[in-house]
């Protein structure tokens, strides 16, 4: 078992979500950052899906019933007391130790994993907690005890060295609805950065910057969304779609994130500045 002592600002277990109930209205759901979650569990010997915390802006206290090999990846998180603990690479927590996480100096989300991964019950064959629909897990509070799985793997690595950071440029693929907008609405979206709002969350990141004129009136009948979907209300400020987004939505996209830079895009704290491109490259 994992003791919660201190959740920090935003905590929850996440795994690689929950696919193919779209249909049904159910959300994707999963880690914002999939890539972090996925570093993080191999670092462990787990397979690359199990399920692990989710910390937003870090500040969090956990003690170990157990000992257990754990490994943080995502936003870089000052990690103590514990001997070895650090980002990128494997180190064992001792029976009764107490792991303190600091915030992260740059980025919003890490990830921490446990050989064994979080072994809560699923639900729809998923351990995340969706924050839109409620699925999963609730939210982590002090007090809440998680239960640990059996270990199947090898770690075979001990070290993946933090990347360098990324300029915040988010690139994206014109459409499906950029008619609705102005011709020149996709031009001026990319020619000034926008600023993260605070109402950010794991549905989207809500940007404040040049508005986005529409060319059309009326709303579009409900239709299918993706995660990295530039969705654009009324307002004309983009809302650039995360994991718990909703499955359908009625203002038009004018463009969608690759898959790439979703990561990236779950990244983005409030206050960042952020562009947006057309361009393939970097």
């Amino acid at each position: 078992m994992i003791e919660i002592l201190a959740p920090g600002p935003y905590a929850t277990v996440q795994d690689l979500g929950r696919p193919g109930y779209a249909h049904l209205g159910v959300p994707h759901s999963g880690a914002a950052d999939a890539a972090s979650l996925r570093l993080a569990n191999r670092l462990v010997g787990n397979a690359e899906g199990m399920a692990g915390i989710e910390l937003t802006l870090g500040m969090a206290r956990l003690r170990f019933r157990a000992g257990a090999w754990v490994a943080l990846a995502g936003a870089p998180v000052p990690a103590g007391p514990v001997r070895g603990a650090g980002m990128g690479v494997p180190f064992w927590v001792p029976e009764g130790a107490e792991l303190r996480l600091g915030m992260p100096e740059r980025g919003l989300r890490t990830y921490l994993a446990v050989r064994g991964g979080i072994a809560v019950e699923p639900v729809l064959g998923s351990r995340s907690t969706d924050s839109l629909s409620g699925l999963g897990p609730e939210p982590l509070r002090a007090g809440a005890l998680l239960p640990v799985g059996r270990p199947e793997g090898v770690i075979a690595v001990d070290l993946a060295p933090l990347p360098e950071p990324r300029p915040a440029v988010l690139r994206v693929l014109p459409g499906p609805r950029d008619d609705w907008f102005t011709p020149e609405a996709l031009e001026e979206m990319c020619a000034r950065p926008y600023t993260v709002s605070q109402d950010s969350n794991r549905v989207g990141v809500r940007l404040h910057g040049p508005e986005l004129a529409r060319a059309k009136e009326g709303e579009l009948p409900s239709e299918g969304m993706v995660a990295g979907a530039i969705q654009v209300p009324p307002s004309g400020q983009p809302i650039v779609f995360l994991a718990d987004h909703p499955p359908t939505g009625g203002y038009p996209v004018i463009g969608v994130v690759r898959a790439a830079d979703l990561a990236l895009a779950a990244q983005l704290r409030p206050g960042d500045e952020v562009w947006f491109t057309t361009r393939p490259g970097r």
